[in-house]
């Protein structure tokens, strides 16, 4: 049930859109989304700076502090469908809000930590928070207000989860100051401040409030509640039922998943890797660093260019530049090499990032995407705990990565060429009995 202060801002937004307001409501919801995902982001960089701390507390083991961060992906992943269900069912002011809440509560009750058990609880329920801040419910924001600039707005969006990064020194240092449980307490409070405040401008799709995808016009006698698509500007409308039977839903899944394992095997593994091939920990650290900062690059420009170029060869781009990149990690130690590895690989894994989203958006419509999307999160799920296993595996037996990057370059291979078996979705909306 929406306030009166809510009804009133709505009320303006249909008057604004009808009569002869100029700046498409849209972008307001782009500005919020940014500043939870900039927020969401620097939350999740940040818990490895916490780790030492709580081990020296406590005397845990890395193992059993680093299992509740490898169940925070897990469940994530069972998540994600459940986040996209709710945002296409009640809207994303509604699950950003309450998992802006539910976030603030896991801070503060890691904060209170007194025992393992506690602490796992704890980190569950931070987990949950997480996942509706995360990437499925701010896209599917986006995707209800925008069509032929989707690749733009949703770059900008997914560029504030590697921009988030810039918090981990700041959290680091917060932690020096005033101790690590004093540091989450601070975050929680924080968290309720910074997610609460932009999520009040979110609204779900724009043909409520008298506008149309991307602020496109339509007749000024039309009444907002009213307001549909032209033929011409008409897109699929596909139901959770028939995407799981499209033949497309299994291909971009499924790359996703090759790429989600790529992409957790690496960032988890890269610092050992340059250790382990002689290169000094500050090279390792800054190469570590530098992934998700030069990924930034990426979100922005390849969701610009999908909307140019079309979002299926952008994203076999993506993996290509991936697998040269992992097969130049092979030659690390040469700074040539590593410089070269960190500007193909970090821009690619961000650009694969803001493609999913477009691409999902561009097949499947608005009707289902965030119940959609989160399934294919779910599967990526897979590949994001298969990679580091099998990373550290190779490892193990082999006592290098190198065979380990060479699988994952040729997986990489594979998925791009699969990418490129997309075709163009149907121009108009598919019937519930198709």
């Amino acid at each position: 049930m929406q306030s009166k202060n809510d009804c009133q801002i709505d009320s303006s937004l249909q008057q604004s859109a009808i009569g002869q307001g100029r700046f498409f409501y849209g972008w307001w919801i782009v500005l919020s989304c940014a500043i939870v995902s900039i927020w969401a982001g620097g939350i999740f960089y940040s818990v490895t700076a916490f780790i030492d701390p709580i081990v020296d507390e406590f005397g845990w083991s890395y193992f059993l502090v680093s299992l509740a961060a490898a169940l925070r992906s897990v469940e994530m992943g069972l998540m994600a469908p459940a986040m996209g269900f709710l945002v296409d069912r009640f809207g994303p002011r509604m699950v950003v809000s309450s998992s802006g809440l539910l976030t603030g509560a896991g801070f503060l009750l890691l904060s209170r930590t007194t025992s393992l058990l506690t602490f796992y609880v704890a980190f569950v329920v931070l987990s949950i928070g997480w996942s509706g801040l995360g990437q499925v419910t701010t896209t599917t924001a986006i995707a209800g207000w925008f069509r032929k600039r989707i690749g733009l707005a949703t770059g900008i969006v997914v560029a504030g989860y590697g921009i988030g990064g810039v918090m981990v020194p700041v959290n680091a240092w917060l932690i020096e100051l005033y101790g690590w449980q004093s540091a989450m307490a601070i975050l929680g409070i924080a968290t309720w401040l910074v997610v609460l405040i932009p999520s009040l401008l979110l609204r779900h799709r724009p043909e409520k409030y008298g506008y149309l995808p991307d602020g496109e016009r339509h007749n000024r006698g039309t009444e907002p509640q009213k307001v549909k698509l032209s033929p011409s500007q008409s897109e699929p409308e596909y139901t959770v039922k028939l995407a799981l039977a499209a033949k497309v839903f299994w291909i971009i899944a499924f790359a996703y998943m090759i790429q989600f394992m790529v992409t957790n095997a690496v960032t988890l593994h890269i610092m050992p890797y340059l250790l382990s091939v002689s290169l000094p920990l500050e090279t390792a650290s800054l190469a570590a660093m530098l992934i998700p900062i030069l990924s930034v690059l990426g979100r922005l420009s390849f969701g610009w260019l999908g909307d140019l170029f079309g979002q299926k060869y952008l994203l076999a781009i993506s993996f290509l530049l991936q697998a040269v990149s992992l097969v130049l990690l092979l030659s690390a130690q040469v700074t040539s090499q590593l410089v070269l590895f960190l500007a193909m690989f970090g821009p690619a894994i961000g650009g694969s990032l803001v493609l999913r989203s477009t691409l999902i958006r561009v097949q499947f419509g608005r009707r289902s995407f965030g119940s959609i999307q989160g399934l294919v999160v779910a599967v990526m799920t897979v590949g994001g705990i298969l990679g580091p296993a099998f990373a550290g595996w190779v490892f193990d037996v082999t006592g290098s990565y190198g065979i380990a990057w060479i699988v994952l370059a040729a997986l990489t291979v594979v998925a791009g060429a699969t990418v490129l078996l997309v075709r163009r979705p149907r121009p108009a909306a598919v019937p519930d009995s198709a």
